[in-house]
């Protein structure tokens, strides 16, 4: 069944018993893991989330409907969760719509597949499931995104600094987040301690130069160079470089790549995604920034940041582990990028 936002928004933030699976789907995915985000607040921080890949669904179809049907072994809230999903799962939904019972309810990201598909036609159909397509906001929508995600954080985001955010990531939700996010680090702003951003801030946070010259480190964390990572670190220990002047730059770079990732799934070529950047990539790092675009697919790059951001707190508070954890932290990363290559 077709849904508007609202009632996709409603759905998900409270997910009715006749409603067994949510179909997101369309170009602006990055729209599509937002809305599929409302789901995992929905169910709370207890909630045993279960993932399956669409290769999964195709060798093993009845694995979606044993899933949507399982009790939790510990009693808490349960939901699925299937990612870059396609035709490969159309009979796996099927199974699941005629099941006696489900119970657990299916967020299924399907990015830019055809209302004509054999999985578009089959939800669209289905009174039992609610479809969404997510497409990239216009200039005003994005000015409005990128307020809503600052008001999340306690930010006060004017209209001027959120459409340069937005100009900044190309209208991107993801990466307006994560810009968003760093601001409100950097001007320690909180739901519960509201701060006024400004544009000396953004500029900050926007500037090209770091007082280290770190991009050894960084390129040894998204290349997958565990050696050169571990002689980064002490590098940075003996010289006293501190961890925030690394998970920073982390960031630019994490987020120039799911830039390009962007450019190339509009585009199909890797060299035309790299031009789209123009200046933005220095001419001697275009070799290994492209090597790292190629590591970093566009469907890890939301986890990527994420952890990058997280990162960037433990840099940013005295409390809890610390650069320690911020060095694990990094050393994950860096061995994820390893298996990717």
């Amino acid at each position: 069944m077709k849904a508007n936002r609202s009632q996709i928004e409603k759905g998900l933030d409270a997910p009715p018993l006749d409603i067994r699976l949510f179909l997101l789907y369309g170009p602006d995915e990055a729209g599509s893991a937002a809305l599929a985000r409302r789901m995992e607040r929905a169910m709370g921080e207890g909630a045993e989330r279960i993932d399956l890949e669409p290769a999964v669904l195709k060798t093993d179809p009845a694995r979606l409907t044993d899933e949507a049907a399982a009790l939790s072994m510990f009693g808490d809230r349960r939901w699925i969760r299937i990612m870059g999903a396609g035709e490969e799962s159309v009979a796996a939904i099927e199974a699941l719509l005629q099941a006696p019972q489900a119970g657990n309810p299916v967020v299924m990201i399907a990015g830019g597949i055809r209302n004509t598909s054999k999985l578009a036609k089959l939800c669209l159909d289905a009174p039992a499931v609610l479809a969404f397509a997510s497409y990239a906001p216009d200039e005003r929508e994005a000015v409005q995104i990128a307020q809503a995600q600052a008001r999340e954080l306690g930010l006060r985001l004017s209209t001027d600094l959120a459409r340069r955010i937005a100009d900044l990531t190309g209208n991107d939700r993801a990466l307006m987040a994560g810009e968003v996010e760093k601001l409100a680090l950097y001007l320690d702003a909180a739901p519960d301690h509201p701060v006024e951003a400004t544009a000396a801030a953004l500029d900050a946070l926007s500037a090209e130069t770091v007082e280290s010259d770190v991009t050894p480190l960084v390129n040894a964390v998204l290349g997958g160079d565990v050696a050169a990572l571990h002689h980064e670190l002490a590098m940075a220990q003996a010289s006293a470089t501190p961890l925030a002047s690394v998970t920073r730059p982390l960031l630019n770079r994490a987020l120039l790549i799911a830039q390009i990732q962007s450019a190339f799934e509009r585009s199909g070529s890797m060299d035309k995604a790299m031009e789209s950047e123009g200046k933005a990539i220095f001419w001697k790092e275009k070799a290994t920034v492209q090597r790292q675009a190629r590591a970093w697919p566009g469907a890890t790059m939301e986890k990527l940041i994420h952890r990058l951001l997280e990162a960037e707190r433990m840099t940013r508070t005295s409390l809890g582990p610390g650069d320690v954890a911020v060095r694990q932290e990094l050393l994950t990363i860096t061995r994820q990028a390893e298996r990717n290559r």
